[in-house]
């Protein structure tokens, strides 16, 4: 499958703008949380904080956060998830 391919379907399956909420997994070490939110507003800037939520392990070991933002494009997306990846206190994004 090519890269345009697999674009083509995935925008037939996104229609943009739309909802969508980016879950990240880390230690829940001071901090975490910001790490995240300051790396997806470098991508969606008009991010409320209403629109962040953090749930610990029961352990509390570690910590999810989810972020709910208006998606403007696939491109916004792949930043957003390739910055995540980047980040070493990211352990895991969905």
């Amino acid at each position: 499958m090519t890269d345009k391919h697999a674009d083509e379907q995935h925008n037939a399956l996104m229609d943009y703008p739309c909802d969508f909420t980016i879950k990240t997994m880390g230690l829940a070490n001071t901090g975490f949380d910001l790490i995240v939110v300051e790396i997806v507003r470098r991508h969606a800037p008009d991010l409320s904080e209403s629109a962040v939520q953090s749930k610990f392990s029961k352990s509390k070991k570690y910590v999810s956060i989810s972020i709910t933002i208006t998606a403007q494009s696939k491109q916004q997306m792949d930043a957003i998830y390739q910055d995540l990846t980047d980040c070493e206190q990211v352990l895991m994004s969905l």
